[in-house]
């Protein structure tokens, strides 16, 4: 979708880059010129999808440890990104942890497992980098990865959906406030993406997968191709004026889902015609 040289000369920074979502959103950089720096608690995974990835592209993909969840740790990596690679220009917050579970079985430690990655993580990462990027006078785009029940809620997964939900308003709200020093935010809401980490926790048996596809308009799951595609365009220049936006990518599952009426889809056309007749019959209000 974009030119080949897209990203030459920048830098991105991308928690949880050694696998899933992350390691897509790193190849499909780092195939468009990008300088890569990924970072998670897993340097024996970080350090093989660098080496995967870059001696794929030809081009650098640094592996930086950093557990979001400890402001000391990522102080420490946000001081290595700079140091092996400098400023970032592209920031993705894709670190997560999610499980299903009856919110009445969530301990206070389930609760603080999940809120401390994906919301302080997020925060952590993002108040770091954003303030060492105003002090070297510098823009960047921010991304983040977060769901479609953040909007919505859901059941079973409530800690995941109330950080999410936090995640948004984080990156709506700096995209408001450090707007002004040349910092882009946006978010992605991906649907169903069939990752093994995330279907592990999230479908361990596999037997919601084929009902996910069915309530899906489009008929299947996404990519992480996909999802990689609109993160690249997003973080690229071709998108400078993109800023505060969050855009849903679920093939339509979200929509299918709210609508009152959308289950007359299951309604046959000899259903229709039996019916249309009736409703002509219909006299008054």
């Amino acid at each position: 979708m974009l030119p080949p040289d897209a990203f030459h000369g920048k830098v991105a920074f991308i928690t949880g880059g050694g696998t899933g979502l992350g390691k897509g959103m790193t190849n499909a950089l780092s195939n468009l010129g990008a300088e890569c720096v990924i970072a998670s608690r897993n340097l024996d995974v970080l350090n093989q999808t660098a080496e995967e990835i870059s001696s794929k592209t030809g081009n650098k993909v640094h592996a930086v440890q950093c557990n979001v969840k400890d402001p000391e740790s990522v102080a420490n990596a946000v001081s290595r990104l700079i140091e092996v690679a400098g400023h970032p220009d592209v920031i993705i917050n894709n670190a997560a942890g999610n499980f299903i579970s009856p919110s009445e079985r969530l301990s206070a430690n389930a609760w603080k497992a999940i809120t401390d990655i994906v919301l302080n993580g997020t925060a952590f990462v993002t108040l770091q980098i954003g303030k060492e990027l105003i002090k070297a006078q510098k823009g960047a785009a921010f991304l983040a990865i977060t769901t479609v029940y953040a909007e919505s809620g859901s059941g079973f997964v409530v800690p995941s959906a109330s950080a999410k939900a936090g995640v948004d308003a984080l990156c709506k709200s700096l995209a408001a406030e450090w707007g002004r020093y040349g910092m882009r935010f946006n978010v992605i809401q991906p649907g169903l993406i069939k990752t093994k980490g995330a279907f592990s926790r999230m479908d361990p048996t596999g037997a919601f997968e084929k009902e996910m596809i069915q309530r899906t308009p489009c008929g299947r799951l996404g990519t992480v191709e996909e999802i990689a595609n609109l993160a690249t365009y997003l973080c690229s220049d071709y998108a400078n004026w993109v800023n505060g936006a969050v855009i849903r990518m679920d093939g339509g599952e979200y929509v299918s889902m709210a609508g009152e009426f959308n289950e007359l889809r299951k309604v046959t056309d000899d259903q229709w015609n039996i019916m249309e007749q009736m409703i002509r019959k219909t006299k008054g209000s």
